[in-house]
C-alpha cells in the first residue's frame, strides 16, 4: 500500500521565533538616554526638560514607580515644533551617528545564526519605531516591534504614544500579537528570546530557551534561580575605541 502524499495528513511544523531586545543586549548602552543627550547637544532639548528626563531615568534604575510613557513624551516633546519628516529625520541621523557603533558583535553574529537554523528573528524594543526600523535593517532581523508615536490627521507627531510603550510584560502580548497576524494563530512557537534587564523576565520566561545578556544585578538573581544561561556579550566598537573598533569591522568583511 503507497504512503499517502496528502500534505494536509502531515502535522504543519511550527515556525520558531528568535526574539532579541534592544537597548543594553544588541547594542551596548540604551538608545533612550543617548538620544536625549543626543537632543541636548544639539539645542533640542531644554534644561528643564532634560533635568525631567533625568529625574526619570533615576527612578528608573532605583526601580521606582514611573510611567513608561512619561519620558517617551518628555522627548517628543522637545521636538513638537518639527514635522513628521523631520522629527524621523533626526532619528535615523542619530542611529547613525551614535548607535552604529554600539551593536554588539555577538548579537549581529547571534540573529544571523538563528535566522540560518531557520528561526523568524524579530527585534523588541520600548525603543522608538523609527529607531527600531533602522536597527532591525543593520541587525538582520525579519521585523521589529517597537514603540510607536501617536500621529495627527495630517500625519504629525501629537507627543503622545501610541496605545502601550514595549516594555516588560507588554512585550510578550506584543510579541503574540507580532506572530498571530504574521504567521498565523498557533502556528508558531517562541523558541529563543534574549534580553538585558529585569523587565525582559516575562519574556525570557516565554521562551523555550532563553538567554540573559549582561544581565543587571536583579535579572543575574533570577537567572540564578531559574537556571537561565547567562551570556557575557563583549564590548561593542564604541567602548573599544576607535583602533580596536575598526580592526574588529575589518575581521568581519
Amino acid at each position: 500500500m503507497l504512503a499517502s502524499t496528502d500534505d494536509s495528513a502531515q502535522p504543519q511544523r511550527k515556525a520558531r521565533l528568535a526574539v532579541f531586545d534592544f537597548d543594553g543586549t544588541s547594542i551596548d548602552g540604551q538608545s533612550g538616554a543617548l538620544f536625549s543627550v543626543y537632543l541636548w547637544r544639539h539645542g533640542l532639548m531644554s534644561v528643564p526638560r532634560a533635568l525631567a528626563l533625568s529625574w526619570w531615568g533615576l527612578r528608573y534604575k532605583l526601580h521606582l514607580p514611573q510611567s513608561q510613557d512619561e519620558a517617551r513624551e518628555l522627548v517628543f516633546g522637545a521636538l513638537e515644533d518639527l514635522g513628521h519628516r523631520d522629527i524621523d529625520k533626526i532619528m535615523h541621523e542619530f542611529h547613525e551617528s551614535v548607535l552604529k557603533d554600539r551593536y554588539r558583535p555577538e548579537a549581529l553574529a547571534e540573529v544571523a545564526k538563528r535566522r540560518k537554523e531557520g528561526c523568524v528573528t524579530l527585534l523588541v524594543s520600548a525603543t522608538f519605531a523609527p529607531i527600531a526600523a533602522d536597527a532591525a535593517k543593520t541587525l538582520g532581523a525579519d521585523d521589529y516591534i517597537a514603540t510607536g508615536m501617536e500621529c495627527d490627521a495630517d500625519g504629525n507627531y501629537t507627543g503622545r504614544v501610541a496605545g502601550t510603550v514595549v516594555q516588560g510584560p507588554e512585550k510578550v502580548v506584543a510579541v503574540t500579537r507580532w506572530a498571530d497576524a504574521h504567521l498565523g494563530k498557533g502556528a508558531w512557537t517562541l523558541a529563543y528570546a534574549y534580553g538585558d534587564h529585569h523587565t525582559d523576565a516575562t519574556l525570557l520566561s516565554a521562551a523555550a530557551k532563553c538567554y540573559a545578556v549582561c544581565p543587571g544585578e536583579t535579572l543575574r538573581k533570577l537567572a540564578r534561580q531559574h537556571g537561565w544561561e547567562v551570556l557575557e556579550w563583549g564590548d561593542s566598537p564604541a567602548k573599544m575605541g576607535p583602533k580596536k573598533g575598526l580592526a574588529r569591522r575589518a575581521a568581519r568583511r
